[in-house]
Order: C-alpha cells, then sequence, then structure tokens
C-alpha cells in the first residue's frame, strides 16, 4: 500500500454518541477528554450538529453553542467540524435563507471550521444557500454525498450505481467544493463497491475524498481499508468504546493496521487508549442510553430496513417511550415498505426521521392512516425531487384532504424571511442572536429551554444530569419495585390448554374489554371510551362521561396546536390538533362526529402516552 499517511476525523462527540445513545452525552463528560484529544493527532473532530442541537435543547438543558466555544477553547490544535443538512441545517425542515445564512455565520464565529453540508435527497438546490454561506464565512466546505442501495444489497442497479455516485461528485465540485464526503449512514457500502468508488471518484475529482461509514452492517472496517487502498485522503473513526454497533469504526485498530505503512495516520495510540479508559469510566452514568434490545453487535438486516445508527437509538428510545417497544420488528419490516412507497429516498435526516415515523405510524394506526405533516410536505415537493417516482396512490390520498400545489426547483425560494420574526419572539426573555437561532429552529422546545436558561423555568427533573451513584441506586430501587398487583378475574376469563412441543399448560385469558374484539387496522389513532376494567382504567386517567369520547397522545410528545374550539361541531376525520412526536408534526383527527367540549391541554405542553387532549361530546 504506497501513498500519503492517512489523516483520522474523530466523531467521539457528536455522531458516535448520536448513533448508540441517542445524543445524550452531556458537555460535562466530554470535556475531561476534550485536552487530550486535541493531542492525539486528529485531522478534525467532528464536535457539532446533526441531533446534537436539538438534543442539548429539548434534553439536557445545555446551551449548544456554549458547548461549541468550549470545545474550541479545549481544543485549539485541531480543526472542529460540524454536520449541517442543507437548507434544514440542524432541524426537520427546510428554513428560509436569512436562518440559514446566519446560523452558518454564528456557527463560524463560535468556532467551526469545517461544514459538512448534506441533503437528504443528495438534491443540489437544497444545498446552494448554505454552501454559498459556507464559502462567505471563509471556512471549508465539504459537500456529501449519501450513499444508499435500492436493492440487493450492492451498489447498482437502475437508480443507485457507479454513474450516479460520480454525477453527483462532479457536480459538488462545481458548486465549489473544498472536499467531498461519501456518507454511508446505514453501513450499506461493501468493501469492494467501496474501492470502486473511491477509485472511480479520485481518478476524475481532484479534491480530498473523506468516508463516513457506521459499522452497522458489521462492513465499515473492510470498507474502509478497501477505500484506503483505493486512495481515500481521510476516513471517519471514534474511540472503542462508542465504536462499531450503529456507529463509526473503532480508531484503534485503523492506527494498528497502517502502522508502519506509507499511509501510518500517525496517532498517538497510548493516548487513545487511556482516552478508551477514561470513557469507559463515564459511559455506565448513561446505561440506559446504550441498552438494546439484540445481543449481536451488528445487525445484518440493515441491508434490507437501511437505518442508520442515528436513527436506531433514537427509535428504540422512542418506541420506548410510547411503551411499544415489543413492535420493533414490525416497525423494521415496515420500513422498507413505505421507503419504496416514497420514492427510494436516502435514510438520512430529515428523510430517516419521516421514513421512520411514518413506520411506526403505519403500524400503529394502519398504513398511511395517520401521515405525518413533514411527509406532506415531502409528497408535495418542499423537500425536493425524489430519485424515484412517489406511489401514485399516495398522492391521490393526499390531495383528497390537502391542496397540491407545485413546488419550486429550490424549495428554499417560497420560504419568507423567519429571523425578524424570531428575534421579536424571544425579545421579552434575550437580545442574543444565538438564542433567537435557537428559537428560529425550534419554536416550541427552543422557547422552553430559553426560559429555562434565563431563569424563568426551572431544570426539569429529567433534564438534570445524574451521578454514577444516582444511577445505581435507581436501577436497584427498580429491580427492587414490587410487581403491579394484577386486576381482579371477572366472570369472561376462560381457561385454554396452551401446547408448546410436547408440554402444555393451562392459562386462564380474560378480555380487557366486554365485546371488544380485535381493532382493525385502519382504525383512528387516539379513540378512548370508559370501560368498566380496571386495566382500561389504568391505561386512561381522564374520565369522561357516558356519550363522550376522549382524543388520547398515541404516544409521547408536545402538543404543538389545536385547530379547534370549546363548542365547535366536528366530523369523523376532521383535524382536532397537531402532535409533535418522534421529532416529527402529526395532525390528529376525529374519531367521530360530535361537538368539542373540552380542550385540558394547552399547546406547548408535553404530553405522555394515553394522556387525553381533546374531548367530544357525541
Amino acid at each position: 500500500m504506497t501513498g500519503t499517511p492517512l489523516k483520522l476525523s474523530d466523531t467521539t462527540f457528536r455522531d458516535a454518541h448520536q448513533s448508540l445513545m441517542a445524543t445524550r452525552l452531556r458537555t460535562e463528560d466530554m470535556t475531561p477528554l476534550a485536552e487530550k484529544m486535541d493531542s492525539v493527532g486528529f485531522f478534525s473532530m467532528e464536535v457539532w450538529g446533526g441531533a446534537t442541537f436539538d438534543s442539548a435543547t429539548r434534553f439536557l438543558a445545555e446551551d449548544p453553542w456554549e458547548r461549541l466555544r468550549t470545545f474550541k477553547s479545549l481544543m485549539p490544535n485541531t480543526k472542529l467540524s460540524m454536520l449541517l443538512r442543507g437548507q434544514s441545517l440542524v432541524g426537520y425542515r427546510n428554513y428560509a435563507d436569512d436562518v440559514v445564512d446566519k446560523f452558518v455565520e454564528r456557527s463560524a464565529e463560535n468556532g467551526i471550521d469545517i461544514f459538512r453540508v448534506f441533503d437528504a435527497l443528495n438534491y443540489e438546490p437544497n444545498l446552494e444557500r448554505a454552501a454559498s454561506a459556507v464559502k462567505n464565512s471563509g471556512k471549508h466546505l465539504q459537500l456529501a454525498i449519501c450513499y444508499t442501495i435500492s436493492e440487493g444489497g450492492r451498489m447498482g442497479g437502475g437508480i443507485y450505481n457507479l454513474e450516479y455516485y460520480l454525477s453527483k461528485a462532479r457536480s459538488f465540485r462545481d458548486m465549489g467544493a473544498d472536499s467531498i464526503c461519501i456518507k454511508d449512514m446505514g453501513g450499506l457500502l461493501a468493501p469492494y463497491d467501496a474501492y470502486e468508488l473511491v477509485t472511480a471518484i479520485k481518478s476524475e475529482i481532484d479534491l480530498p475524498l473523506q468516508l463516513h461509514a457506521h459499522y452497522t452492517s458489521g462492513m465499515a472496517s473492510m470498507s474502509a481499508l478497501k477505500a484506503v487502498e483505493a486512495g481515500l485522503d481521510i476516513l471517519d473513526v471514534c474511540l472503542a468504546p462508542l465504536a462499531l454497533r450503529t456507529s463509526q469504526p473503532a480508531v484503534e485498530p485503523i492506527a494498528v493496521t497502517l502502522g508502519g505503512t506509507d499511509r501510518d495516520p500517525g496517532v498517538d495510540l497510548d493516548m487513545l487508549l487511556d482516552l478508551g479508559d477514561q470513557l469507559e469510566e463515564i459511559l455506565p452514568k448513561y446505561a440506559d442510553h446504550l441498552e438494546t434490545t439484540r445481543s449481536a453487535v451488528i445487525d445484518a438486516r440493515v441491508l434490507s430496513h437501511q437505518i442508520p445508527g442515528g436513527m436506531a437509538s433514537n427509535m428504540v428510545s422512542q418506541l420506548r417511550e410510547a411503551d411499544a417497544l415489543d413492535r420493533m420488528t414490525e416497525v423494521l419490516e415496515e420500513i422498507p415498505r413505505t421507503r419504496a412507497d416514497l420514492g427510494f429516498p436516502p435514510l438520512v435526516t430529515p428523510m430517516s426521521q419521516m421514513v421512520g415515523a411514518q413506520a411506526v405510524n403505519n403500524v400503529i394506526f394502519g398504513r398511511y392512516t395517520v401521515v405525518s405533516e413533514p411527509v406532506k410536505e415531502y409528497l408535495r415537493g418542499n423537500y425536493g425531487k425524489p430519485v424515484s417516482p412517489v406511489r401514485d396512490e399516495l398522492i391521490a390520498k393526499l390531495s383528497q384532504t390537502e391542496e397540491i400545489t407545485p413546488a419550486p426547483e429550490r424549495p428554499g425560494d417560497i420560504i419568507e424571511p423567519e429571523m425578524e420574526s424570531a428575534r421579536k419572539a424571544v425579545s421579552d426573555l434575550t437580545d442574543d442572536i444565538d438564542d433567537a437561532l435557537i428559537y428560529a429552529l425550534y419554536p416550541q422546545t427552543g422557547e422552553r429551554f430559553l426560559r429555562i436558561k434565563h431563569g424563568l423555568e426551572p431544570v426539569p427533573e429529567e433534564m438534570k444530569p445524574r451521578t454514577l451513584e444516582e444511577v445505581r441506586q435507581a436501577a436497584a430501587q427498580a429491580e427492587s419495585q414490587p410487581a403491579a398487583p394484577a386486576p381482579p378475574k371477572s366472570s369472561r376469563a376462560r381457561r385454554f390448554n396452551i401446547y408448546v412441543g410436547d408440554q402444555f399448560f393451562e392459562v386462564d385469558v380474560d378480555p380487557v374489554e366486554l365485546g371488544a374484539g380485535p381493532e382493525p387496522a385502519a382504525s383512528p389513532p387516539a379513540m378512548s371510551t370508559p370501560a368498566p376494567s380496571p386495566a382500561a382504567a389504568r391505561a386512561q386517567p381522564n374520565e369522561v362521561m357516558e356519550g363522550e369520547t376522549a382524543v388520547t397522545a398515541p404516544m409521547p410528545g408536545i402538543l404543538i396546536s389545536l385547530a379547534v374550539a370549546e363548542g365547535e361541531t366536528v366530523s369523523t376525520g376532521d383535524p382536532l390538533l397537531v402532535l409533535e412526536a418522534m421529532k416529527m408534526q402529526n395532525t390528529i383527527p376525529s374519531p367521530v362526529d360530535g361537538t368539542i367540549k373540552s380542550l385540558p391541554v394547552a399547546p406547548g405542553t408535553q404530553v405522555t402516552r394515553d394522556q387525553a387532549l381533546v374531548v367530544i361530546q357525541t
């Protein structure tokens, strides 16, 4: 193997913990490692962007701007990089151009040196404004090609073939990229495809080439080595405790493998081992976020469902919160179908969240009974052009209830400026431009964070950091907690013989609702009526009277807005409210005809699963 030394970019402080623990690693637990990381010999450190901005404000009560400034002060000798979602920045929708310009400007001024910019559809018009803003800031513009496959488990076929990726590399070069990244968010890049792809790009495009790959399928280290053999310039890695699984390849074996060759990255292995030990002492605090339902380190089924690392850890966390983790297998089986329906988009944020959340909706409520607002916008073309046609039935279904207007070539062209309104919205709280950007990106959760930051609201218990001792005490208490008492057996209980191989067991089965048969797959969400059984009473904490129907939250989330008022008449299917769940906004329709009797929850409120949001008199 010949060539120049391979440069390494470390992701421990961003994508590694985003992939494995839903982006919950706190700044206070990264700063003890930062100064030593600055001396390892990394080309760059990815420390910001992606989901870190949202997670810091939504779950950790941390200022993401302060995190960036802290890293810059602790790692002055290493370039800091961030992941930027094109016109979507670090959010889940397209933002106005003035928000894009100001966010990039402030990110550069606060410490970002390298902007890795991508679009979930590899759609160039969605990259134009962010790319221009980065160039205007004088910083390094890296444009990323989202790598994916459509079928067969390998590069090729009629959509995602070698020429497709070469055409994107040419286009990104012409847009002024200082470097190009192959972004393999699903761990789908096979080793020999990596060699072929890197060889082809390097032979035609005279720009540094970087590889970002997830280990999910088990191929990332092999693919990385083949890419290095083909002339790769920069490779993303991370410290061993947060490596592999749905994260990146571990840096330590890469350093040893290439040591003594022309491509030796020259990093300090002893220092890396010490850092790994230090991180091992910190991570037990996050045991609940590192939990997984699988024993295997890899997930070969990713070649089918194609879920990227960050999406996988978030989906486990969100299904657990919704008390629906037992349906994970159904969701994984539904994801490829949903993706095909939507035209085979690459599964990367925000498309991964859209496809994943829609797949969850399809499993829980029936296929496309509930369609999230972002998916509706995607079907209108407001996220760009899909690489393959969307199912005609979906467009027809949307057109029955929504007005469809053709989107412009660059979706950002139709978004009105947003910065001034964001400044005004938080003027009573702050005049800090970085705070205004937090609100512009996340109006509901952002405003809540700003109220916490400026002392107008206390830090909620669930946002406070916990010590390792507190985590251990909570785990011990949970283990010693007695099981909830079983409800009394009713007269409807029936005894059944259950045969397992040569064994048989007698079990009593007691239906929880009188006369309730299997719920149809396409039943409307969040409908509950009074039931006499104790189990149903526990599931519905808000009592309703006879002749009333409570529309409840199908999963934990935030009530964004109400579409009805008390006393208003509604028909089945009319929109009642918008609930943000799994980072997607969903319009909840009325399950019945009737009159709105009460609206017990105000917009902006965090709600729990089964909490009554609307009561309808029928």
